[in-house]
């Protein structure tokens, strides 16, 4: 029997414990479940989403509420204290039940409403399968622990409620990755779509600027005419020698 999870180190309890307990108010204040006209599940963004994805998630979660029911009970029934081990032993793994207790009780259907009210939300689906990781590992080390100093029947009682744990955490991460897969896609045919809806828009002429860089040929400069000033007229001068016509001649007397 390997009984490598009997000495679980407390720092990994303590991560267990601020993993699934420590959640952000983003978290806890989920939204409530949205619908569409049809009735169908509305992702937050307001995208429908198909009915074949929530019976999917619906699913998961049913069987998750189920497997968490079966091993809080399963729990409930050990005897660690008559173990035939030490103290240091018994008390990990009653530490170790007690951490795997309040995660079923609290964390854990916090995360599974969470992810019934946006069931294709990545973020809460990472921290729902994250959880169920550390969830695993711890639940194996009490399964391997009741194995090794507990009865059979408790023993197998846990190993089923692990398998279903695993069973379920291996479903979830293929949901995971075809939820990205689908992401991925939808990124993509958005970018086509822009671009498409881009060139189908015409374009502006672009403004032409006309730089004439061509000096124009330099005029020769007009001479202006000096102003003329009008000359007076000379004075007529009489002289003696200037012909005038003699006055009549006067009729002599008769004698």
């Amino acid at each position: 029997m390997n009984l490598k999870h009997i000495g679980l180190p407390l720092t990994a309890l303590s991560l267990f414990s601020t993993a699934t307990f420590a959640q952000s108010p983003a978290t806890a204040a989920a939204p409530t479940h949205l619908y569409s006209v049809q009735g169908n599940a509305v992702s937050p963004q307001g995208a429908p989403v198909s009915y074949a994805s929530v019976t999917q998630v619906n699913g998961l979660l049913a069987q998750m509420e189920a497997a968490a029911k079966s091993t809080q009970a399963d729990l409930t029934r050990l005897r660690i204290e008559r173990w035939k081990t030490d103290n240091s032993a018994k008390k990990q793994t009653l530490a170790d039940v007690d951490s795997i207790q309040r995660n079923l009780q609290n964390a854990l259907p916090e995360m599974i409403g969470h992810l019934r009210n946006s069931p294709e939300d990545m973020p809460a689906t990472f921290n729902l399968y994250r959880n169920l990781d550390a969830l695993y590992d711890v639940l194996g080390g009490v399964v391997e622990s009741t194995g090794a100093f507990g009865p059979k029947d408790d023993f197998q009682s846990l190993s089923n409620d692990l398998s279903t744990f695993e069973g379920t955490r291996k479903q979830l991460a293929e949901r995971m990755n075809t939820l990205a897969s689908a992401k991925e896609q939808e990124i993509v045919r958005l970018r086509s779509d822009l671009k498409t809806a881009q060139a189908a828009i015409p374009a502006a002429p672009p403004k032409k600027t006309v730089v004439d860089d061509t000096e124009p040929p330099k005029k020769p400069p007009v001479k202006k005419k000096p102003a003329t000033t009008a000359k007076k007229p000379a004075p007529t001068t009489t002289t003696p020698n200037s012909t005038q016509t003699p006055p009549p001649a006067q009729p002599k007397p008769p004698q």
